[in-house]
């Protein structure tokens, strides 16, 4: 049988925790996820949520859950209405408006499950008044709910949230031991599986869903941004206005088979489900959207990133250093003779373009700016070739 645990990649000491407090039934109702970007909490989180809500409970020694009913691939595909996943609201932070709606919302009983659980990416953006709207049910949680928090480190938590929990540590992740992680999961070259580390961020479970999207749909948007990158010394303003809005379309292209499949399951499940419940499925694809937006988003800029830091090592000699290593020709061709000084506040304004997407800015507007910033750092105001 399968085990979802099998899935926390990277992370062998949470794994063993989280499937023995499963078998051993010490699961409580609490829980604070901590480790760096790409430990693979939320993994874990969605793992511990499949374990909890398999209609046949833990399986035998491995703990776990049976993997292979209706419910366990619900839940791993981030489709069971009673597992909810929530991001800060705001431009800085949880708003308290938001945390007052999942308060609510974790009064309300389950749709298909037993219980619900309640996954909260970014907890150390909880400020104190959103905090002190949500304390309460941390400390005294319903019978049927069981809350999982994420946050980068331990230090950059509220003590008062930090004190009603759970504390799970989550290891950082070597590049090189993520990357063999990743290629070991997906059959490809350990090249190919650093390129799709990079383009999610340190991300292990993103880097093997960039690797097997459909069509190799994400490999491909990755091409075409390289191509609009490297003929950005040559282009004039109407010429980066059609290459951002490119960019953006095709950034959020999967995001039409995401609707689509959301709207299935609607009609699918209309005939006997409450209005309450198909309200809390709406919500939920809501933020599944959302979500994937901002994932896409991170891909685009995380992808640029890259692509700056390789011409950078283009530049001071390292080329032995660069990660797309099938776009060495190019980056050699428009970076070898290129200033290592310009090249490294071009990749300050990738920062800036991320802290503009945070605030909640419009995605074309952001990429347009950006596109525009790199130009002018890198070649000038206008075309050089």
């Amino acid at each position: 049988m399968a085990d979802a645990f099998e899935n926390i990649l990277g992370q062998p000491k949470v794994r063993e925790f989280l499937r023995a407090s499963v078998v051993a039934e010490r699961v409580t109702q609490a829980y604070l996820f901590v480790g760096p970007a790409g430990s693979n909490k939320t993994m874990a989180a969605y793992a511990l949520a499949q374990a909890l809500l398999c209609p046949k409970g833990p399986r035998g020694p491995r703990g776990g859950m049976c993997g292979d009913c209706n419910r366990c691939d619900k839940v791993m595909r981030r489709k069971h209405p009673d597992v909810r996943y929530f991001a800060p609201g705001g431009a800085n932070g949880y708003l308290v408006e938001q945390v007052r709606e999942i308060v609510a919302d974790t009064s309300m009983a389950p749709i298909q499950a037993d219980r619900k659980i309640y996954i909260l990416d970014r907890v150390d953006q909880l400020g104190a008044s959103a905090a002190n709207a949500f304390l309460k049910t941390l400390e005294e949680p319903a019978d049927d709910v069981v809350l999982i928090l994420l946050a980068r480190t331990r230090a950059a938590v509220l003590p008062t949230i930090v004190s009603r929990c759970q504390v799970v540590p989550f290891r950082h992740i070597p590049a090189s031991e993520a990357a063999g992680i990743v290629a070991q999961n997906t059959g490809v070259r350990p090249e190919a599986a650093r390129v799709a580390i990079e383009a999610c961020g340190g991300s292990i479970t993103g880097a093997v869903a960039f690797l097997q999207a459909p069509g190799n749909e994400r490999l491909a948007f990755r091409t075409r941004l390289f191509e609009a990158l490297a003929r950005l010394n040559c282009a004039d303003d109407w010429d980066v206005i059609e290459m951002a809005r490119g960019i953006v379309e095709a950034s959020k292209a999967p995001l039409d088979a995401v609707r689509a499949s959301q709207e299935a399951e609607l009609a699918e499940n209309a005939d006997f489900l409450a209005k309450s419940a198909i309200r809390q499925i709406e919500a939920r694809n809501k933020r599944q959207l959302s979500a994937k937006t901002t994932e896409y988003l991170r891909q685009t800029t995380s992808l640029v990133r890259s692509w700056l830091r390789d011409g950078l090592m283009v530049a001071v000699g390292t080329p032995e250093l660069v990660i797309n290593r099938d776009a060495l020709d190019v980056l050699t061709a428009r970076f070898s003779k290129a200033d290592a000084g310009r090249l490294s506040r071009a990749v300050s304004k990738v920062d800036e373009c991320e802290q503009a997407l945070a605030y909640n800015v419009s995605p074309e507007t952001c990429i347009d700016a950006l596109l525009f910033d790199v130009r002018e750092v890198l070649h000038g105001s206008g075309s050089t070739d």
